[in-house]
């Protein structure tokens, strides 16, 4: 679970079923606020295109992608003539409007209905080619062809892997009915993995991407599923005696951490994918819960009000003896740790309002990353980059994401729905 509370109130509480309401199917938008302090000024003028295209453009979408990284800043492609071919770019309008890169691409249809797109990164200073690529794909493919050829220009210009081509996944509730939901790393293209009157929480991607674990209360109690995305197949992780809560996978993918109360507390058990095997890794008299797992595997972060207050602990990924890791405020919650292993983002209260923090691993400095009251739920993208978290804005859950300066954020928000408890897909 991604709120200590809420995570007591599911163990207290067992709830009944609720009455059917229609389930909002439409994408979540986006909107981006704030940029980092040094952008790098990208032009991105529409593709010259042969024949109808889909919408929107690939453009369109390949800016959204980098603008919420705050790295990069859009140069006005008013009143330039469009390249006719990606041979063909004219780099002096561009170097008198300040263009450090350049953009220039192509699409034209196939007679087999296909399209063939291409395009060039350009130096805009330097008059040569930073990148090229060429696609051959259909309509099913266009959006993703826009998050690659983002990704292939983020890692050009940053040296830092994308991440627009993942998945995130998060749940949405409509009336009284709840969705688990696969979307795009922008929120379009999403998928109902379940749709349920009982309430689903803590979706979390294997390793691969592949297979996805969740509680749902479709039984009267909070029960750990995992499901394969590809196949739809579903089966049961942990229902033991009491409440199973909160699973994280380990990273070889053959186990996940979960919490449950065979004991009587919540306590932190390792399990075989399967079920089999609970192997007890937490103990002490308290509430010790929301594991997460360092990408190395070595240790696992987590949740514990064992000294008074609900706090951040970390122990050996096989158990053993825990140490504190959050000293800043008297109540910390919902740990996620970066690939890298060099940052801690978790939720802190601060004056009566919930937002997102970030620990620095290395020195112990703590950046208040998020000021929305409600936030929750932090989890961070797959190339560390950004966070994703949960909040509220007049009463309504969305989904934002917040670099680590804390400087660019973007909502995405489907007005007709709430949106919480995010998680991201792996690269």
């Amino acid at each position: 679970m991604k709120s200590f509370e809420r995570a007591l109130l599911w163990l207290l509480f067992c709830l009944g079923l609720f009455a059917c309401a229609s389930a909002a199917r439409a994408a979540l938008q986006i909107q981006v606020t704030g940029g980092g302090a040094s952008r790098i000024p990208i032009a991105l003028p529409a593709f010259a295109a042969q024949g109808a295209t889909p919408a929107p453009p690939l453009t369109d979408i390949i800016s959204d992608d980098l603008l919420r990284t705050g790295q990069f800043k859009l140069v006005d492609t008013g009143g330039i003539p469009v390249a006719a071919s990606v041979n063909q770019a004219d780099y002096a309008p561009w170097l008198g409007r300040g263009a450090q890169v350049l953009v220039v691409g192509s699409t034209a249809l196939q007679p087999d209905g296909r399209y063939n797109v291409a395009f060039r990164l350009l130096d805009v200073g330097s008059q040569s080619q930073l990148l090229g690529y060429t696609f051959n794909i259909d309509t099913r493919q266009w959006r993703a062809t826009a998050h690659k050829i983002a990704d292939l220009i983020y890692q050009k210009m940053t040296g830092i892997p994308g991440i627009f081509a993942t998945r995130i996944a998060y749940i949405q509730k409509q009336g009284q009915f709840y969705e688990l939901r696969v979307a795009d790393a922008d929120g379009a293209n999403p998928q109902t993995v379940l749709h349920s009157r009982a309430p689903i929480i803590s979706p979390a991607f294997s390793p691969g991407g592949h297979r996805i674990a969740y509680v749902s209360f479709e039984t009267n109690k909070p029960v750990v599923f995992a499901q394969d995305l590809r196949t739809g197949q579903r089966w049961v992780v942990a229902n033991f005696k009491g409440s199973n809560s909160s699973p994280a996978w380990a990273p070889d993918g053959q186990r996940l951490a979960v919490t449950l109360t065979l004991n009587g507390n919540s306590q932190i058990y390792s399990v075989g994918v399967h079920g089999s095997d609970p192997t007890r890794l937490s103990h002490s008299d308290g509430i010790d819960t929301e594991a997460d797992y360092s990408s190395d595997g070595r240790w696992i972060y987590f949740t514990s009000d064992r000294g008074g207050s609900p706090q951040i602990y970390r122990m050996p990924a096989a158990g053993g003896p825990a140490s504190r890791v959050t000293f800043q405020g008297g109540y910390n919650v919902s740990p996620s740790v970066s690939p890298d292993g060099k940052y801690l983002a978790y939720v802190t209260r601060l004056n009566g309002d919930f937002n997102i923090a970030l620990l620095d691993l290395t020195n112990g400095q703590v950046r208040i990353l998020t000021q929305g009251g409600h936030d929750e739920s932090p989890h961070f993208a797959p190339n560390g980059q950004m966070v994703i978290y949960a909040t509220k804005v007049g009463g309504r859950g969305i989904l934002s994401t917040v670099t680590l300066d804390g400087r660019t954020r973007s909502t995405l928000s489907d007005p007709a729905a709430d949106a919480r408890e995010p998680a991201w897909g792996p690269l």
